[in-house]
């Protein structure tokens, strides 16, 4: 999708969690308010959870920004890990050196950490994200980081994030004293339909758009209606219908736009030369079009292509890369026909 087609700055459905594309909703400023108070109080551990795809890592990037230079956080993505992984990584995170080869050792370096920052005034925070992974055992031995502490204070804050899955495996019996030192929950609810729309247009205004009006609102319904106000799935649906408006050279986007997207997601279907009209607005002169072709058809071809046009395959790559299998089987046909 041509950027400057809509008047847009930068990508507004970027499924990245950009900190910057926060849509404020009451539960997101709720979650955000209740993480931001319970490191603040040194509330021990903390649970957020929400469904898949509801803003959870993005809301995570704006309560890092929220935290002050007092502050040293380790953010642990990888819920895959064992503990001696998870050790290992907040040790990284935290830049501590030489912490030893034992996991006796590694603790008792990070203890000392610990001590030293609380002593200075400053807090230290793990966030484990998709920590519904965790296994419990591994869950077990996290929760015995909590056991840093002081007789008044908690040495380090544990915010553990995931699906509510999470809460369902923290019922488990060998968990139940992890349960009972977690001090606040928070929950990300999906948007409601009148929130899609804001949250739609909040994008929009973020990445740049003069016609907040793009999508019309019989459009925003479907969208709402299809997503069920998970704002992964709207980015993923929306971001469709600006490739496929492209290409149609429409400047507003209709129900009809989100239709055929939705059907583009449940079955995998779309019109292949709708996909081919996008490359031909992006590709300079008949030759490279002609170069396509040639990359889809013939051995090496896409070799011959990059070493000829780097540029040129860069800048469809870029945007059309999940579409690059779709656009060779279509330049296939056309050899053929």
């Amino acid at each position: 999708m041509n950027l400057s087609f809509y008047g847009l700055t930068e990508k507004p459905f970027s499924t990245t969690p950009d900190p910057n594309f926060l849509y404020p909703t009451p539960g997101h400023r709720e979650a955000l308010a209740q993480l931001t108070y319970g490191l603040q109080e040194s509330k021990g551990f903390i649970v957020l959870t929400g469904e898949v795809g509801t803003g959870k890592t993005t809301l995570l990037h704006a309560l890092l920004r929220r935290l002050d230079s007092n502050t040293a956080v380790a953010f642990v993505f990888n819920s895959t890990l064992p503990f001696d992984g998870i050790l290992e990584y907040m040790l990284e995170d935290f830049g501590i050196a030489k912490a030893g080869e034992s996991q006796a050792q590694r603790l008792f370096a990070l203890n000392n950490f610990l001590i030293e920052r609380r002593r200075a005034g400053q807090s230290t925070v793990l966030i484990i994200d998709e920590a519904q992974n965790l296994a419990p055992a591994t869950l077990e031995q996290v929760r015995l980081l909590s056991n840093f502490e002081t007789p008044t204070d908690k040495l380090l804050q544990i915010v553990l994030v995931g699906q509510p899955e999470l809460r369902a495996k923290l019922e488990l019996p060998e968990l139940r004293q992890l349960k009972q030192r977690i001090g606040l929950r928070c929950t990300i609810p999906p948007l409601t339909p009148d929130e899609v729309k804001h949250y739609i247009k909040n994008r929009l205004r973020v990445a740049g758009a003069t016609d907040l009006g793009l999508f019309s609102d019989r459009a925003i319904s479907r969208i709402a209606q299809y997503s069920r106000g998970i704002p992964r799935v709207i980015n993923i649906v929306c971001d469709h219908c600006l490739l496929t408006g492209y290409a149609d050279q429409r400047r507003r986007i209709d129900k009809d736009a989100v239709e055929e997207a939705i059907e583009y997601l449940d079955q995998g279907t779309r019109r292949r030369w709708r996909m081919m009209d996008v490359a031909r607005k992006q590709w300079a002169t008949p030759l490279q079009w002609a170069l396509l072709a040639v990359s889809a058809v013939l051995p090496g071809g896409a070799v011959v292509l990059a070493t000829l046009y780097p540029d040129t395959l860069e800048r469809i790559m870029g945007p059309y890369a999940m579409y690059l299998g779709e656009l060779a089987r279509a330049a296939r046909d056309l050899v053929v026909r």
